[in-house]
């Protein structure tokens, strides 16, 4: 993702790829440094398996640096791990000594919060919780903040301290460190790292991408995403340029439609050559911490009926054996076809296959727009 010319780029070439929603978020920089991700189990997929998710349903109804664009000896791998084709995580450390989290690199958010010993709801006994009196680079604060996700929430309270990601390091770097937290039980990561736009940060403080930028610790305040849908191992953020070996051919780059969150434009959405999303155009908001694309209501109940999805309970399922059959969703966007195949809008289960990935939107901020989440091309 590129702030200071407000473009996200993508690459259209390299199918094995994944996918952010419809392309990769792609930032770049003098000083490339790439961090591994871990793929991992959404919530939705741990409620399904308990026989909890329809009751849980009810109740929460610019361009590139020549440097950076030559020299791939300075790029620096640090890995995310893949969960079931899921979520992404990957390491980060906090503290001195280094306390370690596992967190999800979030596009849709701008916070960077881990659990605090001191919180005491149920998630917190489950995940790695920050220990302020081990660290000696630690300062406290009294402002508290509180922030709902899409179906979780937390509470907590400002502090500082020294975070690493890899072998980049924020000094007195601002996070929120959770008092109470709701719906975090089952998810596989301690806590978020947003990489949204500083003023959607809800502790009210600087992200640490920008604090890296000021510090002087990377070059260009630039990322990008390569996701993996092949294996656990191999999917990495990298903060300061992109590795050619991760895509094939050139670089497309489409404009920021919204100054201050990941949206974009996108022309159309069509499946056999017909329009059937997006007709006069939409906006999308590229989101690295779902796993869903969402729509209207409307717009994906025509793609369902179009792939012949049967209704079970609050999701929808097709026939395994018709999976070869079912045509791709080509996101056209800039003017260039991004075709996802049906591989990558159809979970694969020990069940029937359904079509998570084209969710029905059932909030009403999201009955105007496109949210695309973490969809894989195989």
């Amino acid at each position: 993702m590129l702030r200071t010319q407000s473009v996200l780029s993508t690459s259209i070439e390299d199918r094995s790829m994944k996918w952010l929603g419809l392309l990769r978020l792609v930032a770049l920089s003098e000083c490339m440094v790439i961090i591994p991700l871990r793929q991992m189990k959404t919530m939705r997929e741990t409620l399904r398996e308990r026989n909890l998710l329809t009751n849980f349903s009810e109740e929460h109804p610019y361009n590139l640096s020549q440097k950076a664009a030559n020299d791939q000896n300075i790029i620096y791998h640090h890995p995310l791990r893949s969960y079931k084709d899921f979520s992404y995580i990957g390491n980060i450390n906090i503290g001195t000594p280094p306390q370690e989290f596992q967190v999800l690199f979030d596009t849709g958010s701008s916070s960077l919060w881990v659990p605090s010993i001191y919180c005491q709801s149920s998630s917190c006994y489950k995940h790695n919780s920050f220990v302020p009196c081990n660290s000696s680079t630690f300062k406290a604060t009294n402002k508290i903040f509180n922030t709902n996700y899409t179906a979780t929430s937390i509470k907590g309270y400002l502090v500082y301290d020294t975070v690493r990601i890899g072998n980049l390091v924020s000094v007195a770097q601002p996070f929120g460190l959770s008092l109470k937290e709701f719906g975090f039980d089952d998810v596989p990561f301690d806590g978020i790292l947003g990489l949204g736009y500083p003023r959607r940060t809800i502790t009210g403080a600087n992200p640490i991408f920008d604090n890296l930028w000021k510090q002087g610790v990377i070059s260009e305040p630039v990322f990008a995403f390569y996701l993996s849908s092949q294996k656990e191992n191999g999917s990495v953020v990298m903060f300061g340029g992109v590795n050619r070996a991760y895509y094939k051919g050139e670089l497309n780059w489409v404009p920021v439609s919204q100054v201050g969150s990941w949206h974009i434009n996108i022309d159309s959405i069509s499946m056999n050559g017909t329009v059937v999303a997006c007709k006069r155009g939409c906006q999308a908001l590229l989101d690295t911490g779902t796993a869903f694309l969402r729509g209207p209501r409307g717009s994906v109940s025509k793609i369902q009926k179009l792939i012949h999805a049967r209704p079970i309970d609050r999701e929808h399922v097709v026939s395994c054996q018709a999976i070869g059959t079912l045509p791709p969703a080509v996101f056209t966007i800039n003017g260039i076809d991004y075709p996802v195949p049906a591989q990558a809008y159809i979970q694969f289960l020990e069940e029937p296959l359904l079509p998570p990935l084209l969710r029905e939107s059932l909030d009403s901020y999201q009955r105007k727009e496109v949210k695309p989440g973490n969809v894989s091309g195989y």
